[in-house]
């Protein structure tokens, strides 16, 4: 038996398809959430604060603190944790609010 965490809960997904992150192509499983997909690929953050533009990623995990909002598609504000990957999806990185100044 695999000693990863797939073949020890023996999962068999299936093929992984890709998305991208601000341009740069990734790959996600089927079901899998933008925050592990991103972490998957050594991506721990994905949004910056309004005030001071500090950097952002998972904080609670579980869509309550909405650290992790990201901009999915074109929609801003898209808790990460939650969301789960869809072939194709363009993921860019989200800054304050996600809104331009002009909203």
């Amino acid at each position: 038996m695999s000693q990863t965490p797939l073949g020890l809960v023996r999962a068999a997904p299936a093929a992984p398809y890709t998305f991208t992150f601000d341009g740069r192509t990734l790959t996600a499983l089927p079901g899998q959430t933008l925050a592990a997909a991103l972490w998957a690929a050594g991506i721990m953050s994905w949004r910056t604060t309004r005030g001071g533009g500090a950097p952002r990623g998972v904080f609670c995990g579980i869509g309550v603190c909405h650290d992790c909002l990201a901009t999915v598609n074109g929609r801003p504000n898209q808790r990460a944790c939650l969301v789960a990957v869809q072939p194709g999806d363009v993921v860019t990185v989200q800054e304050g609010t996600g809104h331009d100044a002009t909203r």
